[in-house]
């Protein structure tokens, strides 16, 4: 990834959770050291790589300890402007390892936990960082044009799950799906992006 151009920088690591007793009873096969390594070696190997992940919460059995542990691991692992969490809420899926049924949780296989989400977790928190324009305000986004506007995405924005880039300040006409433009952040609206093209780059 390091090394070729036509890969996107881009990993989607679903660590799942941070606290070791709970990583167990998802029967997840690593281990917060592990995954603290393996963060550590992906960075190394791929300078200004996009991490997106996405941690479960209300496992059954999960403690407010627990969940202290994954809100400290959060905050350590920097998966903040270019990267992209998401929180999702457990569920008993046919066909899942850790599907089992577990005190606290009724037959329904709705999560029975008070806890709430980490405050400084989800999708919000990758676009209130996203709004600190200043820092990179110029990037490189692949287009889109819809019947009702003209997206993009950055390559930290993987399609149908992360936030958008949408333009502005243009002619959509001016541009079609697949093109290259570099864009000027100059906003954010909720979880997207608004962008002014600068320079036009054939697909």
């Amino acid at each position: 990834m390091a090394d070729c151009e036509k890969v996107c920088s881009y990993i989607d690591l679903p660590l799942q959770h941070a606290s070791n007793p709970v990583l167990k009873r998802m029967k997840r096969p690593g281990t917060r050291q592990s995954y603290d390594t393996l963060l550590t070696r992906i960075r190394e190997r791929v300078p200004g790589v996009a991490l997106r992940t996405t941690f479960i919460v209300g496992f059954p059995g999960e403690t407010e300890a627990d969940v202290e542990e994954l809100v400290r691991v959060h905050r350590r692992s920097r998966l903040r402007p270019r990267r992209r969490l998401h929180l999702l809420a457990r569920r008993r899926d046919r066909g899942v390892r850790a599907r089992g049924r577990y005190s606290g949780q009724d037959q329904g296989g709705t999560p029975q936990s008070g806890h709430e989400p980490p405050e400084a977790a989800g999708q919000a928190s990758a676009a209130r960082a996203d709004r600190r324009t200043g820092a990179h305000p110029h990037r490189r986004a692949l287009i889109r044009i819809t019947i009702s506007c003209c997206r993009g995405r950055l390559a930290t924005q993987a399609p149908d799950i992360d936030a958008s880039v949408f333009l502005t300040e243009c002619d959509p006409s001016a541009f079609r799906s697949g093109d290259f433009v570099e864009v000027e952040i100059v906003g954010a609206r909720d979880y997207d992006l608004i962008a002014r093209p600068t320079i036009l780059q054939p697909a």
